[in-house]
């Protein structure tokens, strides 16, 4: 008999004001017992709805079927035939407007929590004492894959289970890509994300730190070290500005590096090696997950006052449910259709604040929105001894500056085909935020497994 709450079991989590002051995670995860409370409100419907909402086509109510039997292992083995990433996807993955928004149980009550689920049995299984994987036959080929985050990661996943022999060449001096620099600790552990690459090393995936592609290595050279695809997933890290007066004072950061020395360089500790500004005000400009991330970052680093700063309504935020109503717990303030017009500067260099305008809602844009309109004489100033813009990234123009014949977008963004990754150039796939631009972990996780299923059919290894 299915358990017919309309609720949601609830998941045990950090006190707000006990967690932003500190990085640990917030979410402390589902028990065994709770997991299977959960499992038995599916209704293991029989189309499915689920399972298409979701980008790498997990089996949902297949996986879930098991953690209600308390058959986690089969649980896992279920999750992992298609998601190379599950402890990952399971914490950061939107499933609120994925696979829990096609849930049946979404519309009389709450959907069944498909993300907490995936991320128990995930958790699960790291913490048993796991055999290593076993390497699969080598097939005799070789793949290149640009990139470690998770479009790169599960490509080279992908590819590896069919026997290739797969090199993924990372820019920095740790493999994870967004999910080591972008994502707080305190959403994403780092120790989880360094297990889940260890799996994969087991499967034979080599990773190759502090390798440029463009600088250190072309991608004609790889060609020529034998390698007879290139996937680029290479992700969207350049960060945007605004081009208002005053960004390149000093309290001013991008939110890419903000959070690379929060996360990447731990400039939360005492012990730093690269600290970061302890600020008393901070504004963060943007609504995305990554404005989130920022305003809590900053919170967590002691300052008195964070406050989000939007253009549009609070039913336009772009940042997950979930995130915003842990930010609003934590403390952050929000500024909506608020617009910064400039960055005011104080002593020495420094910025002491934002001038803003106030926004009203007018009609549409081409992305459906209603278009911010400045409401006229509404000026004002917002003080801020620190200022973070999170208004979005693009794709570093190096890979495409080195390689000829690859077709980009107009805004950097390499073209490729929707299906399979691949790009203008022959035996050159590519996939993820290198193509769309800043987009979800999930998305650019379904990219990378098209690419290695096109790359697999194209070299004709397993077909």
């Amino acid at each position: 008999m299915p358990n017919m709450s309309l609720t949601k079991v609830p998941v045990p989590e950090q006190e707000p004001q006990v967690r932003n002051h500190n990085f640990k995670e917030v979410c402390l995860g589902y028990t065994a017992e709770q997991a299977m409370e959960e499992a038995g409100r599916c209704l293991h419907c029989k189309n499915q709805p689920c399972v298409a909402g979701c980008p790498v086509n997990i089996h949902i109510p297949d996986f879930i079927a098991k953690v209600a039997e308390g058959d986690f292992k089969a649980a896992y083995e279920i999750i992992s035939d298609t998601n190379a990433l599950p402890s990952v996807s399971g914490r950061v993955c939107p499933q609120e407007s994925q696979c829990e928004a096609r849930c049946v149980r979404g519309i009389k009550g709450e959907p069944v929590a498909i993300g907490r689920l995936e991320r128990f049995v995930a958790d699960w299984h790291m913490a048993q004492k796991q055999a290593p994987a076993q390497k699969p036959e080598p097939n005799g080929h070789k793949v290149a894959v640009i990139g470690s985050g998770p479009s790169g990661l599960t490509c080279a996943g992908e590819l590896a289970k069919k026997g290739y022999s797969v090199t993924v060449f990372e820019a920095l001096h740790v493999a994870g890509g967004v999910l080591v620099y972008g994502i707080p600790e305190f959403r994403l552990p780092k120790t989880i994300v360094q297990k889940e690459i260890e799996g994969l090393k087991e499967l034979g995936v080599d990773v190759e730190c502090n390798m440029v592609i463009g600088k250190t290595l072309s991608i004609d050279e790889l060609f020529e070290r034998g390698y007879e695809a290139v996937y680029i997933g290479s992700g969207a890290g350049l960060p945007r500005f605004m081009g208002i007066p005053g960004e390149n004072l000093k309290g001013v950061y991008s939110a890419n590096e903000f959070l690379t020395r929060v996360n990447l360089m731990k400039a939360y500790r005492s012990d730093s090696a690269t600290p970061i500004q302890h600020a008393r005000k901070v504004a963060v400009v943007g609504g995305g997950n990554v404005a989130m991330d920022a305003a809590r970052c900053a919170r967590r680093l002691g300052a008195e006052e964070v406050s989000i700063v939007y253009r549009r309504s609070a039913a336009e935020l772009p940042a997950r449910a979930e995130e915003v109503e842990h930010a609003h717990e934590e403390g952050i303030a929000f500024h909506f259709l608020t617009n910064p017009t400039a960055v005011l500067e104080g002593e020495q260099g420094w910025a002491r604040g934002l001038k803003c305008v106030r926004m009203e809602l007018g009609e549409p844009d081409a992305s459906g929105r209603r278009r911010p309109v400045e409401v006229e004489g509404s000026e004002f100033e917002l003080e801020a001894d620190c200022i973070i813009i999170a208004i979005g990234t693009s794709p570093n123009p190096l890979i495409k500056d080195t390689t000829q014949g690859l077709e980009t977008q107009r805004w950097g963004g390499i073209i490729a085909d929707e299906d399979t990754g691949h790009t203008s150039r022959e035996h050159v796939y590519a996939g993820g935020d290198a193509v769309t631009g800043a987009a979800t972990v999930i998305l650019a996780m379904g990219a990378g497994k098209a690419a290695a299923k096109a790359i697999d059919q194209e070299l004709g290894a397993t077909s």
